[in-house]
């Protein structure tokens, strides 16, 4: 029984290195480096924001692409960095971290399919109510037309002749 358990063991642990390996190997593209490097996320929108992570550098790093300007990073920390608008869609950009004199290279994608241009936000009229929202309607009504005021009419007569009906009925059985 202890075997089985000793051999899930093993086999759990060779699973979590086999399934960590690919970051790492993907951290040191471009060649190996004596510093790990991130850029979270790989593929990112024009004028998105990027993380930038150095690990193992004793000195401040700086990362580097066509795409956004040079980011220095202090030591144990990350930096972030905006990836510009008029970044091709759908390209790949090499970014390069430095740590003393290193240089460790990786790659970032820009999402999406090329599109003509940027296009400007739309702008819609609204009108707004000085008198705030309407509570009852949620605000979703402008005003009261002749049928809706005719149906509402007959609604409460209905309802007040049926309450009438009814009481004049009860009071018949009773025979006072």
């Amino acid at each position: 029984m202890r075997a089985i358990r000793a051999t899930t063991t093993a086999l759990l642990g060779v699973a979590a290195l086999a399934l960590t390996a690919p970051t790492a190997v993907a951290a040191v593209h471009g060649g190996a480096t004596p510093f790990g490097f991130t850029v979270t996320p790989s593929t990112v929108a024009p004028g998105g924001r990027v993380t930038l992570g150095v690990t193992n550098c004793a000195s401040s790093a700086t990362a580097s692409s066509a795409v956004f300007d040079t980011v220095n990073i202090p030591s144990g920390r990350t930096g972030t960095a905006t990836v510009d608008w008029d970044a091709k869609r759908g390209a790949v950009y090499q970014v390069s971290f430095t740590c003393n004199g290193t240089t460790g290279r990786t790659n970032l994608t820009v999402a999406g399919a090329a599109t003509t241009a940027p296009r400007a936000p739309t702008v819609s009229a609204t009108s707004v109510s000085p008198a705030g929202v309407r509570g009852g309607l949620g605000g979703s009504m402008d005003g009261v037309g002749t049928g809706e005021l005719a149906a509402g009419t007959a609604l409460v007569v209905a309802a007040a002749a049926g309450t009438v009906w009814t009481a004049r009925r009860r009071a018949e059985g009773r025979g006072h």
